[in-house]
């Protein structure tokens, strides 16, 4: 049974923090499903994490139903979510509305994402009027990296403060289940969450709101392009698979491997029957 709305509501009700990754294959969601992780995103953060684009803006839907697909098919019981890349909900209310219907019709996701306040009110209440479950994400968000000028924090004079506290109530209203507040001061995001009926999902936005989002690749110490300032390392996969791959590549060289344990055998007369022929 995969965590529901409800429950996700609960658990800010009770106080209790809830806990969100990003996956975007098969093998990494299957882990964190079984780890426990309420909500996993499949992030257009894989177009730079996975496909190694510069940003976001590059990921195409059908790359993201791609590993929208994979990751579902990896998990049981999280939520999962599905990240409407740049410029599928934008258009038109049709087009966001067929779009948003694919990640759940098509690739099985149980909801879908969306940037932008204010100015996606309006299509998040349709497709949420629809029965598709909606996500908001206000902040910083990468698919508007250009007229942000680049990744920085966001909220930080007051109009601007103002602003994202708008763009916050206007989402809650238009019926997003959660919203994501990413790289915003931790005081203003502590003024949303408190302000909001729904939990506030932070990344780099404090210790303040209902739950944390975090990119896999960032956590695990897998993307060593450079590491975000919110980011905390629990491990460094990275020198682990360099390590293994430098040891395979070793072996090999030394014809240490494979040895017999890794071979396959089979009946010597035949063998021997070969080698007559």
């Amino acid at each position: 049974m995969r965590f529901t709305i409800g429950q996700i509501k609960d658990m800010r009700e009770k106080g209790m923090k809830i806990p969100m990754l990003t996956a975007y294959d098969y093998a990494t969601a299957k882990m964190i499903d079984e780890a426990g992780v309420p909500l996993i995103l499949v992030g257009d953060s894989l177009g730079m994490v996975v496909l190694g684009y510069e940003s976001t803006i590059p990921v195409t839907i059908e790359e993201m139903l791609h590993h929208t697909k994979a990751v579902v098919r990896g998990t049981k019981r999280s939520m999962v979510i599905g990240d409407m890349p740049f410029m599928t909900y934008h258009a038109s209310m049709g087009e966001a509305l067929h779009n948003a219907a694919r990640f759940i019709q098509e690739a099985g996701a149980q909801a879908v994402k969306l940037e932008g306040g204010v100015a996606m009110a309006e299509v998040v209440h349709r497709v949420v009027e629809c029965g598709i479950p909606v996500m908001g994400h206000i902040g910083l968000t990468p698919q508007s990296i250009h007229q942000l000028s680049g990744f920085k924090v966001q909220g930080k004079t007051s109009d601007a403060a103002i602003r994202l506290v708008e763009d916050a109530c206007a989402l809650s209203d238009a019926g997003v289940f959660a919203i994501v507040l990413e790289a915003i001061p931790a005081p203003l995001a502590r003024v949303i969450t408190k302000k909001v009926n729904v939990p506030t999902i932070g990344i780099g936005a404090g210790p303040h709101c209902d739950g944390q989002v975090q990119v896999i690749s960032d956590i695990l110490g897998l993307f060593t392009d450079f590491v975000p300032k919110h980011a905390k390392q629990y491990t460094r996969l990275s020198d682990m698979i360099r390590k293994a791959v430098a040891d395979y590549v070793g072996e090999v060289q030394d014809g240490v491997f494979p040895t017999e344990k890794e071979s396959f055998s089979m009946d010597e007369s035949i063998l021997a029957g070969l080698i007559q022929e």
